[in-house]
Parts: C-alpha cells; sequence; structure tokens
C-alpha cells in the first residue's frame, strides 16, 4: 500500500447544499425556509418555543450556593506518618505539605482529622483540626498549632 494509492471509500465525501441558487436545485427562492413567518425571516431566539413557556422558565429553581463556604484540603495523620516525604522533618506546614506533594492543590486552607496513628513528635501547622487530631498529636508528644488566614 503507498499514499498515492489511497482512495477514499464510496459514501464517505458529499456536496454541501449550496441553498437558494434558483429553482432547477430544488433548494432556490426560499432555500429551504418555506414561505413567510418567523423561521423564514431567522428572528428565532435560541430556546424559544413558540410562545409557549420555555423549559428554563418551567423548571424550578434548586438548592442554595454559599457563597461564604470555607473549602480545605483534607489531611488524615496515618496519611503524615505514611509520607515519606515528612518522615524526616519534626515542624510539618501547610508550605511543606504543598512542596512535598502531600496537598495537590497549593492556595488552600489545610484541615487535620484523626484517621490513622502518628507514632512520633512531630509540630503540625494547619489552619483546622479535628479533636481526635489534636488529642494524637498531644499523644505522640507533638504539637497541634492552628494558624489564621
Amino acid at each position: 500500500m503507498y499514499l498515492h494509492s489511497l482512495e477514499t471509500p464510496p459514501g464517505a465525501l458529499k456536496k454541501r447544499k449550496r441553498k437558494g441558487r434558483g429553482p432547477g436545485s430544488n433548494l432556490g427562492k426560499t432555500a429551504g425556509r418555506g414561505q413567510k413567518g418567523q423561521r423564514a425571516r431567522g428572528t428565532v431566539a435560541r430556546g424559544f418555543e413558540g410562545g409557549q413557556t420555555p423549559l428554563r422558565r418551567r423548571l424550578p429553581r434548586r438548592g442554595f450556593k454559599n457563597p461564604f463556604k470555607e473549602v480545605f484540603a483534607i489531611v488524615n495523620l496515618g496519611g503524615l506518618a505514611r509520607s515519606a516525604a515528612l518522615a524526616e522533618l519534626n515542624e510539618i506546614d501547610p508550605q511543606v505539605l504543598v512542596e512535598r506533594r502531600v496537598v495537590r492543590r497549593s492556595g488552600l486552607k489545610i484541615k487535620v482529622l484523626g484517621e490513622g496513628e502518628i507514632g512520633r513528635a512531630v509540630t503540625v501547622k494547619a489552619h483546622k483540626f479535628s479533636k481526635s487530631a489534636v488529642e494524637k498529636i498531644e499523644a505522640a508528644g507533638g504539637q497541634a498549632i492552628v494558624i489564621e488566614g
């Protein structure tokens, strides 16, 4: 098989309809739009249903979007203990978590949850802690420091 021997399969190429090209084309004069009326003049708004109340107005609005919602990146104690990137550190803060790719998205506040165990004394700085996380960190001889902003 060579490039010069390639052909398009039959029926693959189809000529486009050339509208408004005279009476012999079957699409002359009104170009398939019929006689007069709104659709013939090209003024139908998107979503217009002929005067019937449009679907977007018939359906109810649902839910509520809280503009004050705080989004946190969640970190579990077990994840901090297992992470090889944090093994040698004694102090863990949000910047370190982002640099070492424990938290993927930068710019988010960090919340530490108590899932799992931490076996060494470590100082953890985060925006929020669960009660169980604070208890487990302090039981291991570390500190849980809440940072603002």
